[in-house]
């Protein structure tokens, strides 16, 4: 279980780390807006939450890449 679960959260910790450094490349966290309205976080926590965020939305690309690759697939798929 432990080698399952790091086979999907490592490669996804790096993506979100590239995905995080190219958003807030282009993207300043004092410019960012929520619902209209401005952000009131210290720069070091919204990059924290935009770690967890990509992480979270990278992860879950991992998982259903490795869902698809150790499904069966029948002799006719289409």
């Amino acid at each position: 279980m432990l080698k399952l679960a790091m086979t999907v959260l490592w490669p996804s910790f790096l993506s979100a780390i590239m995905a995080e450094g190219l958003f807030f490349s282009v993207f300043d966290p004092a410019d960012l807006m929520l619902l209209g309205g401005q952000i009131e976080m210290p720069p070091i926590a919204v990059y924290t939450i935009g770690i967890f965020f990509f992480w979270m939305i990278c992860a879950i690309a991992s998982m259903i890449s490795l869902y698809l690759v150790k499904t069966e697939t029948s002799q006719h798929p289409f």
